[in-house]
């Protein structure tokens, strides 16, 4: 079991024109209330809450945005993307390294502990939910799949960094960075036989990890995670008022 762990919150800005932080009046995404506190509070305690980590970092650009709410927590300086605040925090920290994100509202403890008790033999490792999974716990929302053969996916946010070969995946991530939300430019990135392949849904999940851990270096894997609640966060308007109305309804 994994213990004494060191967990990273990326909560950096997306500039001063973010949208979201302007229409909520915060200086940051991460500081929209959500059932009465700031997102980034309900994800500190889910942390806290986790038996493995010991230590809470935060990436943000001003620690005193902040205030009162991360006093045990070790700020780092964002980066101008957030791969590069990985890179930084890695270069501070070493590894193993847990990743999330701010805007990740719904984080509970039992999906954190989960994640690091089913970690695969990986450098680097991704939690995923089946598109099933996702769609009984929020049916008709709209989320962005990764569609394999052998089944369709979304990430929710935990990332484990197993040991020094996984700085190689996250530059590979910079990388890749722009076209997160464009899986076929992804998988196009992956080589032209591996798009195709994807393309015409031929391609199984096992097939992109290998592929993946080739070009980046490090070996890739993934756990899925048994509760759909898991790949919801925060990415636009309609996610804050699905998030709302999840915890309004103690769904979650």
């Amino acid at each position: 079991m994994t213990t004494g762990l060191t967990a990273l919150v990326l909560a950096g800005s997306r500039g001063p024109s973010d949208p979201m932080a302007l229409a909520e009046g915060v200086t940051h995404k991460a500081l929209i209330s959500i059932a009465g506190q700031p997102m980034i509070a309900r994800v500190l305690d889910a942390l806290r809450q986790t038996p493995a980590i010991s230590r809470i970092a935060i990436s943000i650009e001003n620690g005193e945005a902040l205030a009162g709410l991360a006093e045990d927590c070790e700020i780092l300086p964002a980066q101008s993307s957030p791969a590069l605040s990985v890179l930084a925090a890695v270069e501070k920290f070493k590894t193993p390294l847990l990743l999330t994100t701010g805007d990740h509202a719904l984080l509970r403890p039992e999906w954190v502990s989960y994640f690091l008790n089913h970690l695969p033999n990986a450098d680097v490792a991704a939690a995923l939910a089946r598109s099933e999974k996702v769609l009984s716990a929020v049916p008709g929302a709209k989320r962005t799949f990764l569609r394999f053969s052998d089944g369709a996916y979304s990430g929710c946010n935990l990332f484990h960094l197993a040991d020094s070969q996984a700085e190689n995946a996250v530059r590979f991530w910079r990388e890749m960075e722009a076209q997160r939300k464009n899986p076929l430019k992804l998988a196009a990135r992956l080589g032209p036989m591996t798009a195709l392949r994807y393309a015409t849904g031929t391609l199984p999940l096992g097939d992109a990890l290998r592929r993946l851990s080739k070009l980046a270096g490090p070996q890739a894997g993934v756990v899925e995670m048994p509760d759909g609640f898991a790949a919801v966060d925060v990415d636009k308007p309609s996610d804050l008022a699905l998030v709302r109305e999840i915890l309004e309804a103690g769904k979650t």
